[in-house]
């Protein structure tokens, strides 16, 4: 099992959620985070973590969030890993539980 980076993320980034990974399994892109599955161990601390409220357990995850499972493996596997705590995004707040912003991911 692995927790997966949701659509909520895209556009905040915040990065409380690397801060406690245990295993480093965060990777970085322009405006979102997403996990290795690989990597996870399923431990859940950056779950209660995340800010926004982006991180799901692979059988937690909202079905309309689905797509964010292959998402987050495919883009773990090209984007550089992130092991520190950085600021969020400048707009974060703004974009925080905006829906449908699965177009604003920059890859």
């Amino acid at each position: 099992m692995t927790f997966v980076v949701a659509e909520n993320c895209i556009k905040c980034k915040y990065t409380d959620c690397v801060e406690v990974c245990p295993v480093d399994c965060f990777y970085e892109g322009p405006n979102f985070l997403v996990i290795h599955p690989d990597e996870c161990i399923d431990c859940a601390l950056c779950e209660p973590e995340c800010p926004a409220n982006a991180i799901y357990s692979e059988d937690e995850l909202p079905a309309d969030q689905a797509a964010f499972t292959e998402i987050n493996a495919e883009l773990a596997e090209v984007w550089p890993n992130i092991t520190e705590q950085k600021g969020s995004l400048p707009d974060a707040e703004e974009w925080d539980g905006v829906e449908g912003k699965a177009d604003k991911l920059e890859r």
